[in-house]
């Protein structure tokens, strides 16, 4: 290490280390807390689908964009192509296995079908459920879209009052600002109205503006998934340890096949910088599918991209600030903003980034070992419900 900055090296090399450490240390005891609860293992459905992978449901109205966001941010479509997607008439399942971190079960589920008449099974849609995002289209009348949303919400709260209720404000994207800002008022207002009049103070929305022709539908996407990921607070935990040692402004650890970020330090998020982080891995990516690997050996990385876990890139703004992405695994990066003065002592950087991986390495295992327990746990159980179903049935199966 050089003489630059030699008091952060003092601290990357032990402070840091004893930071990282202590973070891990705490997210593990909270793991174990939580495997120890009994409260953990509670679900209804087969006990050998372990509750490890939450569920998200897309619902509104027919068109009101549904599929078209769920294929822009999960399939890569162009968002001039979904105005060719017919619309959805049955429940499409798809599950999202980017990583460890973002991994769920997505659900859209047609806008012309009452999900609460007797003849669907509402404890199966939805008490396995993490989020419920509502879509509402704001270039059309949205009161029919309020209906549904008040009657869809205060019915699945009795069901699964553990949900998280988000409601996209769609189609933004042909709105003034002005008016943006007053139909996000307008529906924030109504929606709370309705629920409060109800007597559902209890349930909390939060609303979106979102549009498949910008950055905002991945961000308001990210918010969603972050909401159902147990780790967020160690992740967030991590990412601020490993700025304050490096000399780093801001820094996002991104999933990079979906553009979702799952966790970020804890000073405010701003749109454009965002946007900027969303465009330098997609250069990152089609660079490296002209230049990068042969297209045989794509099959090995994530989602069939040529990034690996070597990969990383440095882009000099014009504003004296440094764009460096670094592979954190095959599935996620870390996106950082360096002052051009800091970014001299980048062997610091690098040691810290080495320290942060291992620590996210740690918060992989701890985790894989949870929901191996977990798994173990409802064979078990499962195993001993139909030993008991046996015997009162009289039967004896060989």
């Amino acid at each position: 290490m050089s003489g630059s900055g030699s008091g952060a090296a003092a601290a990357a090399g032990g402070d840091t280390d004893l930071g990282y450490y202590g973070a891990l240390d705490e997210y593990t005891a909270a793991m174990q807390l939580e495997d120890d609860e009994d409260d953990c293992f509670s679900h209804p459905m087969d006990p050998r689908d372990a509750p490890i992978k939450p569920r998200i449901l897309l619902m509104g109205l027919r068109r009101s964009g549904k599929s078209s966001i769920q294929k822009v941010v999960f399939h890569k479509m162009s968002p001039n192509d979904t105005l060719f997607l017919e619309s959805t008439n049955r429940i499409y399942r798809e599950d999202v296995n980017s990583s460890s971190f973002v991994n769920f079960q997505i659900w859209d589920l047609p806008g012309q079908i009452d999900f609460f008449d007797p003849v669907f099974d509402n404890e199966l849609i939805f008490r396995g459920t993490g989020a419920l995002i509502f879509v509402i289209d704001s270039q059309d009348d949205y009161v029919e879209a309020l209906g549904r949303l008040h009657v869809t919400v205060t019915r699945a709260y009795k069901v699964n009052p553990k949900i998280h209720f988000e409601v996209f404000i769609h189609k933004v994207d042909g709105l003034s600002d002005d008016h943006k800002i007053e139909k996000q008022r307008d529906i924030h207002k109504r929606a709370n109205d309705d629920l409060a009049d109800a007597g559902f103070e209890k349930i909390h929305l939060s609303f979106y503006l979102t549009s498949i022709y910008d950055h905002s539908i991945f961000e308001a996407f990210s918010k969603v998934v972050q909401k159902l990921i147990p780790q967020l607070p160690t992740l967030e935990n991590l990412l601020n340890i490993f700025i304050s040692n490096s000399g780093i402004e801001k820094a996002f650890l991104f999933d990079v096949v979906s553009k979702i970020y799952i966790a970020t330090d804890s000073s405010p998020v701003d749109m454009a910088t965002y946007e900027l982080c969303c465009d330098m891995i997609d250069v990152v990516i089609d660079i490296s599918c002209i230049y990068g690997r042969a297209p045989q050996h794509w099959a090995d990385n994530a989602g069939g991209l040529p990034y690996d876990d070597e990969s990383m890139a440095i882009i000099h703004l014009n504003n004296t600030t440094v764009m460096y992405l670094k592979e954190v695994t095959k599935f996620l990066a870390v996106v950082c903003f360096v002052r051009k003065e800091s970014f001299e002592r980048k062997g610091l950087i690098d040691y810290n980034f080495h320290c942060f991986k291992q620590a996210i390495q740690e918060v992989f295992d701890v985790r894989r070992r949870v929901q191996e327990n977990r798994k173990l746990y409802f064979q078990r159980r499962w195993s001993e419900l139909s030993a008991k179903s046996n015997e009162a049935s009289g039967s004896n199966p060989r």
